[in-house]
């Protein structure tokens, strides 16, 4: 939880309470629970006690306080008193002691007001409702002045408004009383009068905050500003502002309007954050915003309109003889310039933001980017990011020329160099912004992608290989490579810069497939990062193992099958057994990675996974994850047995598919008329029974018919003869992958001394896999189409 929700939440149990009300029989009534606040009653200007249901937001109570001494507290968290409105007493019990003291306090600092305000005259208070002019501004009349403007409703605010700018001198004679309370050491003059600018402050008018800010008067008011009654000591805001805060003029400013606005912008800003940063309201902070806001704008606007400006500051940027003191000043004005510019319209700052390129910026920063001071460095990427949020394809036009080459080799080299700060995710940040595919467009796109695959993707690698001892195997022998070993990191390498190049490497995956698939496999890269699982930080493993699983994530089979080929989940598996029963972001994202290769039924890396590793990974069974991958793995096996079964079983099926069906056609179209001989053929027994692929006899003669005619009713005794074919149960592959070969061979021919009416049908049974009576139809059907074509004919 964030400190601001923190604060709020304590803020709503401080706050939190039950209201009460006395009943008839002196028992207390739970009115319901919700929140109190002290605020100003509707269309008045007096103060009253809210209750807000916490449920539904319904007002529980409303009581407007009195000045008389009808409240009480009681047992440090209760706060009751007889409404005498109501004729009845009710009671707040508060969950937080803290809650209420604090409504405590509130309630006595009204009735202090309300009995301050009895004690002022009827005439003071006609005066203060029809107020109609100022007191005049001396000495004598500051407890007037002060009295007017705190007691000023929000009515009398805008008369009160309208009549100090109707006054021309009232600031000014105001400030000359306070030089003299000042010259004077009269500190009750001084808290006045530091309330009554205040006050002012607090009308929140653009036109008051106009005069007061001027270059005559804004030092006069910081300065009343000074003496706070609630602080024990003297500020000294001037004193700051004009003997520590140093103007510095990178390159002259000619415009004495800039310059005002300049100096006004800064004040305006020290007020604001500094002097009454615990007063002022979101109103008034809003206002002061405003005008930092259009004086920015007013000044780069001047500014950038001013050619003679520009041609300047860019010619010294770029001359030798230029101090590196000077440089470095420029540096930070052009930076400053750049970021003011955000207060322009969007058109403007797009103009702006050309101009400056066509002037050269880019070679600037290429030239600070190699500078020896971090902070100038720093400054210089901060600028590319103010190009990249604006228009990324200006920088992006300069970095495929020949010139902005060099820019892109010093971005890369930027995010591999230790600055001992937080600067390598600004480099991380411009690289991928100028590598995004999907922003990118035609040449453009294809040039810097080039450039960067060609010349800098090495050296991200080489960091990496750097980073440990040892180097990396080959890939012939990454299978008995061991990655579990500890580590010396002794080459100075930080661990941040390493997980922000596995973080690049994971965008490139996403966004340049194609290029990844070359670049990767020849230059061997996924085994160079893998090297990270050798790391001490458990960070860098997990970053490698997410490079992986991006890899995956592309579902692209040579990326895979170069995984299983080389053994190279071998560091991961080794860094899962090592990591052991530690519930971690280590174990997490293995577990996560082994889920989606399951998920996504990789089926080459599951039975990879669990023919390579899973006598390290049985220790690991109880995990669900590891559960489900090996089910998911013997699934598979099960799936790849029935298929290779179902082909052995019917291995001619899809091939022969349309010879067969014209086979069987030109069986049964056939204009035989020996029905003797082929009645003949049916009487006799084969010798021998070809036997089918799955073992099942291919022909059936001694259970079918003997008469190859129509059904022949008369012979009754040929039903006796009549014996089901066997049933063959099926085996695993498995089991049969040593007999299968074995059936295949033992397929008998039919004997020579058979007629070949008995031969064909055999033949046909066993090409269609046939049983004997789906057999005895089909002949019976041949001999119906033959009687039938007689008995056309006799007609």
């Amino acid at each position: 939880m964030g400190a601001q929700e923190k604060s709020q939440a304590n803020s709503n149990s401080m706050q939190r309470v039950k209201v009460y009300r006395l009943n008839d029989d002196g028992k207390w009534d739970d009115q319901g629970t919700g929140h109190v606040t002290v605020d100003y009653l509707e269309r008045s200007e007096e103060l009253g006690l809210y209750v807000i249901d916490e449920e539904d937001n319904e007002t529980l109570l409303l009581h407007r306080i009195t000045p008389d001494d009808i409240y009480r507290k009681q047992e440090d968290t209760i706060i009751s008193w007889r409404d005498p409105e109501f004729s009845t007493e009710l009671a707040l019990s508060f969950q937080e002691t803290t809650g209420c003291s604090y409504i405590w306090d509130h309630i006595c600092s009204v009735q202090r007001s309300l009995h301050f305000s009895t004690l002022n005259s009827e005439a003071f208070h006609s005066m203060n409702s029809e107020l109609r002019e100022l007191p005049a501004v001396e000495h004598s009349t500051l407890p007037l002045i002060l009295k007017t403007m705190s007691e000023s409703g929000i009515a009398d605010q805008m008369r009160l408004t309208e009549l100090i700018l109707n006054d021309q001198d009232f600031f000014r004679k105001l400030m000359d009383v306070f030089r003299i309370c000042e010259d004077l050491e009269n500190i009750d003059g001084l808290h006045m009068i530091f309330k009554i600018v205040r006050g002012i402050i607090m009308l929140n008018s653009p036109q008051i905050f106009e005069k007061i800010f001027g270059d005559e008067l804004i030092m006069d008011v910081i300065g009343s500003l000074e003496y706070d009654p609630e602080i024990s000591h003297i500020q000294h805001h001037r004193n700051f502002l004009k003997e520590h805060v140093v103007f510095k003029e990178a390159i002259p400013i000619r415009d004495p309007h800039v310059l005002s606005k300049i100096h006004q912008t800064y004040r305006v800003g020290y007020l604001k954050d500094v002097v009454l940063a615990r007063v002022l309201d979101e109103g008034t902070v809003a206002n002061l915003n405003s005008i930092i806001h259009g004086n920015n704008a007013v000044v780069v606007s001047l500014l950038k309109d001013d050619s003679t400006f520009i041609q300047e500051l860019f010619a010294r940027l770029r001359s030798p003889s230029t101090s590196a003191e000077s440089k470095k000043n420029l540096v930070y004005f052009l930076h400053e310039f750049c970021s003011l510019s955000k207060s322009l319209q969007m058109v403007q700052q797009l103009r702006l933001f050309r101009d400056l390129m066509n002037e050269g910026i880019f070679d600037i920063i290429a030239d600070t980017l190699q500078n020896q001071d971090k902070k100038i460095v720093l400054t210089g990427t901060d600028i590319l990011i103010l190009f990249l949020n604006q228009d990324p394809n200006l920088l992006r036009s300069y970095v495929v020329r020949q010139e902005g080459i060099q820019l892109l080799g010093l971005l890369v080299k930027g995010m591999i160099t230790d600055f001992g700060e937080d600067m390598h995710c600004q480099f991380l940040e411009i690289l991928r912004s100028l590598l995004d595919s999907y922003t990118l467009s035609g040449a453009q796109r294809d040039n810097i992608i080039e450039i960067f695959y060609e010349k800098h993707l090495g050296q991200l690698i080489d960091v990496i290989t750097a980073s440990c001892p040892n180097e990396v195997v080959p890939p012939s022998s990454c299978k008995s490579s061991g990655f579990g070993e500890g580590v010396d990191t002794r080459n100075g390498t930080k661990p941040e810069i390493l997980s922000n190049i596995c973080e690049l490497l994971c965008f490139c995956v996403l966004h340049h497939p194609y290029r990844i698939k070359c670049n990767f496999l020849l230059d061997n890269v996924i085994e160079k990062v893998l090297t990270l699982t050798r790391r001490k930080e458990k960070y860098l493993v997990v970053a490698a193992v997410r490079f992986v699983r991006t890899i995956l994530s592309r579902h692209d089979e040579h990326l895979i099958n170069h995984f299983v080929k080389n053994n190279l989940l071998k560091p991961i598996v080794d860094a899962f057994v090592s990591n052991g029963d530690r519930y971690n972001l280590l174990n997490s994202t293995i577990l996560e990675l082994f889920e989606y290769i399951r998920k996504e039924n990789l089926k080459s890396l599951l039975k990879y996974i669990v023919d390579s590793f899973w006598n390290e990974l049985v220790k690991f069974e109880h995990l669900s994850s590891i559960q489900s991958l090996k089910v998911k793995y013997e699934q598979c096996l099960e799936q790849c047995g029935a298929k290779i079964t179902g082909n052995i079983l019917d291995p001619r099926k899809r091939n022969d598919e349309r010879a067969l069906e014209k086979e069987e056609e030109d069986y049964f179209n056939e204009d035989s008329d020996e029905e003797d001989t082929a009645s003949a053929s049916h009487t006799q027994k084969p010798q021998a029974q070809p036997v089918s692929s799955n073992g099942v006899a291919a022909g059936y003669p001694s259970l079918c018919p003997r008469s190859s005619g129509l059904v022949d009713y008369d012979d009754d005794e040929d039903d006796e003869d009549y014996r089901p074919p066997p049933k063959k149960q099926l085996e695993t592959p498995e089991e049969d992958e040593g007999t299968i070969e074995s059936l295949g061979m033992k397929r008998k021919l039919p004997s020579k001394d058979k007629e070949p009416e008995l031969v064909k049908k055999q033949q046909l049974a066993q090409k269609l896999q046939l049983p004997c009576m789906q057999l005895l139809w089909m002949e019976t059907k041949a001999q119906l189409k033959k009687v039938t074509k007689r008995t056309i004919l006799s007609f």
